[in-house]
C-alpha cells in the first residue's frame, strides 16, 4: 500500500491549482459522465487525450499521477478478464477456443475500453480534486454548491466537513495499515501463502488494531476541533473568498465540449457503423 496517493494534495503552481474548487467539482462530474458516454474507439481516444491534457495543465509528475491508479490494478485486471471471457460475437470467428473458453476480438476491445475508462476516470478525478485542491478549499466548495439545501435545514457544512475528513484520512489509514502489517510480519505473520481462509484469518491481527487506531485518531481530531472552539459553520469567516475567473469558465466550457464531442462521435459511429462500438454498462 505504500505510495498510495488517493486523498493527498500535491502542492504546485498550475492552472488547475489556481482554479475555483466549485468549478473543479463540476468538471469532475462532467468528466465522469463523459467517460461513461464513450462507446467506441474514437470517443476513447478523445477521452484519453483529455486526461493527458489535464496532466500537462496540473504540472504534476506523471509518476505521481500514475500512483493513483495503482490501488485499482486488481479491480482493473478482474474487470478486464470478465470482459474478455464474457463478451461474445456470434457472427465472428473466435480468436481462441478451448473447451468452454472462447475469446473474441470484440471481447479484447471491450476489456481495453474498460481499462481506458477506469484509468481516465481515476486520473481526471485525482487531478481535478485531490491533487490540485486543498482540503479546506474542497470543504468550502462542497458547502457552497450545496448551499441551497441549507434552506431546507440540511446540515450542509457538517456534510462537507465529513466528506473532506473522510477523504483526507484515506492515506493516513493506508499508512497505518502498512505499519501494522510490517509489525505483524516481523512477528512471523504470513499474509501471502496458504488458503483463502487462512489468509483471511491472518488479517484479523491487522483489522482489530486498525479499527482501534482509527477510533483513537477520530477522538483526537474531535478533541482538537473542540479545543479550537469549532462549532460547525456558525459565524465562520474565510481567509480566501471563492470567486470565479475567466479561466474557470474556459475549463468548464472545454469539458462541455468534451461531452458534446463524445456524443457526436457516438452518433456518427452508430450512423456509419464504426467498428468496436460497445454498449454502455459492460462491467463498469
Amino acid at each position: 500500500m505504500k505510495g498510495m496517493t488517493l486523498g493527498q494534495y500535491y502542492p504546485a503552481d498550475s492552472v488547475l491549482h489556481r482554479m475555483d474548487p466549485r468549478i473543479k467539482i463540476l468538471c469532475t462530474i462532467a468528466f465522469i459522465v463523459a467517460s461513461f458516454l464513450c462507446v467506441n474507439f474514437f470517443a476513447f481516444i478523445l477521452l484519453v487525450a483529455s486526461a493527458v491534457a489535464l496532466i500537462f495543465l496540473s504540472r504534476i509528475p506523471l509518476k505521481v499521477v500514475l500512483r493513483s491508479v495503482r490501488p485499482l490494478i486488481f479491480i482493473m485486471a478482474f474487470t478486464a478478464v470478465l470482459n474478455i471471457f464474457w463478451v461474445t460475437d456470434p457472427g465472428a470467428d473466435p480468436l481462441f477456443h478451448w473447451h468452454f473458453i472462447t475469446i473474441y476480438e470484440k471481447g479484447l476491445y471491450h476489456a481495453l475500453f474498460i481499462l481506458l475508462r477506469i484509468v481516465a476516470m481515476v486520473i481526471g478525478t485525482s487531478l481535478f480534486l485531490t491533487y490540485t485542491t486543498s482540503p479546506i478549499a474542497l470543504t468550502d466548495a462542497i458547502e457552497r454548491l450545496l448551499y441551497p439545501l441549507a434552506k431546507l435545514h440540511v446540515p450542509v457544512h457538517t456534510f462537507a466537513m465529513m466528506m473532506t475528513i473522510a477523504l483526507r484520512f484515506i492515506p493516513t489509514i493506508v499508512d497505518e495499515t502498512d505499519k501494522i502489517m510490517s509489525a505483524q510480519k516481523a512477528r512471523g505473520a504470513d499474509f501471502t501463502t496458504g488458503s483463502l481462509a487462512s489468509r483471511a484469518k491472518a488479517l484479523i491481527p491487522v483489522i482489530v488494531p486498525l479499527f482501534a487506531s482509527a477510533f483513537r485518531r477520530a477522538d483526537e481530531l474531535a478533541t482538537a476541533m473542540e479545543c479550537r472552539c469549532y462549532h460547525g459553520g456558525e459565524g465562520r469567516t474565510r481567509l480566501r473568498v471563492l470567486r470565479c475567473h475567466a479561466r474557470d469558465f474556459v475549463l468548464l466550457a472545454a469539458v462541455a465540449v468534451l461531452i458534446a464531442g463524445v456524443v457526436i462521435i457516438n452518433i456518427e459511429g452508430a450512423r456509419h457503423g464504426w467498428l468496436y462500438t460497445m454498449q454502455i454498462g459492460w462491467f463498469v
